[in-house]
């Protein structure tokens, strides 16, 4: 079995070579996970073998509605935390960004807006009349928002002590 990790992400027979298991953390329901924990972590050689199932004999299934919507929810955690974990600026700022852009052009629309109803003489009504001031408004506080997670998620990724963690497979003597 040297080289290969065995795996079947429904099954409870499953086998991993030590260095997998110290290198990867598994919490929750995230044990049938695993094998996208290891490919992160930089094992390369993922392998399944086949097993023989059998019919239940005793007792009655655990899987159900709740255990599905774990799963699904397990499954968004890890995706984002493989493709954003050590960079949260790139997913929380541009989405941040993005918002408060939309906002403050909303905004900018209605101050132009009553900037030109005043300058050709027609009475113009309050900005706070208008339910795009509001949506602007909510819309750029919530972009800031977002863009201050992603920068105070840069500040915790950064400080973190895993930040640095390399596995070090062998030592060569210079």
């Amino acid at each position: 079995m040297s080289g290969v990790y065995l795996h079947d992400f429904n099954c409870g027979l499953k086998s991993y070579r030590k260095e997998v298991v110290k290198s990867i953390e598994v919490y929750g329901e995230m044990h049938r996970y695993i094998p996208i924990l290891s490919k992160r972590a930089g094992f390369d050689k993922i392998g399944e073998k086949v097993v023989q199932h059998q019919a239940r004999k005793f007792g009655t299934t655990k899987f159900g509605f709740d255990r599905f919507v774990n799963g699904f929810l397990d499954l968004l955690s890890i995706s984002f935390v493989t493709k954003f974990g050590k960079k949260p600026m790139h997913f929380f700022g541009l989405q941040g960004t993005l918002m408060f852009i939309i906002g403050f052009l909303m905004a900018l629309y209605i101050g132009l807006e009553k900037v030109y109803m005043v300058y050709i003489g027609e009475g113009a009504p309050p900005v706070t009349k208008s339910p795009f001031f509001y949506i602007g408004l909510t819309t750029m506080i919530i972009g800031t928002q977002l863009f201050l997670a992603g920068f105070l998620g840069e500040l915790i990724s950064r400080n973190s002590t895993e930040r640095n963690h390399y596995l070090i497979e062998k030592r060569l003597s210079c």
